[in-house]
């Protein structure tokens, strides 16, 4: 079988064909930028590379959201309201659909990535995880999805309100609907507007380190407490050297507070909060499994 597979950043749209993750026979890194031309893009990578591959089977779409999952309503496919300017309620598989009659599986860019790294890494073996992306924007997916429960929508971790670091207190945050929420007070747009560079250029002595830190460790708590998985992973640029995870830790051991006994024991949340195995090829892989899934079911 021959499978499209796409994964939409907010900076960035990969589009890869093949087999399946492991067997990638083309590739594209296309820039985001509005919503038609990204789109068409896509199309024309896919469109070029059926003519010299063969017909393709079956597609699979992360993307960054919100997105409108609800397969049972006409809406299904539409960008809800989001910060990304001009993706606001566009259509993401009519593009794909006007010019190839095949198979169709969407989900958000987390979701595909926590699909994957189930399947092929921090998860294998286990029964649940979640995985975090913190980039451009913050985003969470869970692993694995339930089809059969109907939900308001997908989950939207980014937006959660946290308790504000008392040195952090003068910056409003930079999220146009909430401001002072999880994403905007701890993604890289945030950090940058910040301390006008990214973390990783920052001393490993600064401040930042710990502020960052302690707003996604509420977070991963937040996850134990309410959802219960196995693993919380946290990919994405803001995360590439690794250096938040202490942080992370520590922030969530200290809104815990010994509460969850299978974390409370020591070393228990170095195990628990981990960073992504396949690092920045999740979301691509995610969605080969999407494609899979939307042929065999």
């Amino acid at each position: 079988m021959l499978y499209g597979a796409i994964e939409g950043g907010g900076t960035k749209f990969v589009c890869s064909l093949g087999h399946s993750a492991h067997q990638v026979l083309a590739s594209t890194v296309l820039p985001t930028t509005s919503a038609t031309a990204t789109l068409a893009a896509c199309v024309e990578f896919f469109a070029q590379a059926e003519q010299q591959f063969g017909r393709i089977d079956a597609f699979g779409f992360g993307c960054f959201g919100p997105i409108d999952l609800r397969s049972q309503l006409p809406g299904f496919g539409q960008m809800l309201a989001t910060p990304k300017p001009g993706w606001s309620r566009v259509d993401l598989l009519s593009p794909l659909r006007s010019r190839f009659a095949v198979p169709i599986a969407l989900d958000t860019d987390v979701g595909a990535a926590s699909l994957a790294e189930w399947h092929l890494g921090a998860g294998r073996g286990l029964g649940s995880l979640a995985y975090v992306t913190v980039g451009t924007g913050i985003g969470g997916g869970v692993a694995p999805a339930d089809p059969t429960t109907r939900r308001l929508m997908h989950a939207e971790m980014g937006h959660i309100i946290v308790r504000r670091d008392a040195r952090d207190e003068g910056f409003a945050g930079v999220c146009p609907f909430h401001g002072d929420c999880l994403e905007g007070l701890a993604s890289g747009p945030a950090i940058q507007a910040r301390w006008h560079c990214p973390l990783e250029a920052l001393p490993a002595d600064h401040e930042a380190w710990s502020i960052v830190g302690g707003y996604l460790g509420q977070l991963a708590a937040a996850i134990a407490l309410m959802i219960s998985v196995e693993r919380v992973l946290f990919g994405g640029g803001v995360m590439a050297n690794g250096r938040l995870l202490p942080h992370i830790r520590a922030a969530a051991a200290d809104s815990l507070k010994g509460y969850l006994e299978p974390l409370s024991h020591p070393g228990a949340l170095d195990d628990y909060i981990r960073a992504p195995e396949l690092g920045t090829g999740a979301g691509i892989a995610g969605a080969f499994l999407l494609a899979e899934q939307a042929l065999h079911g």
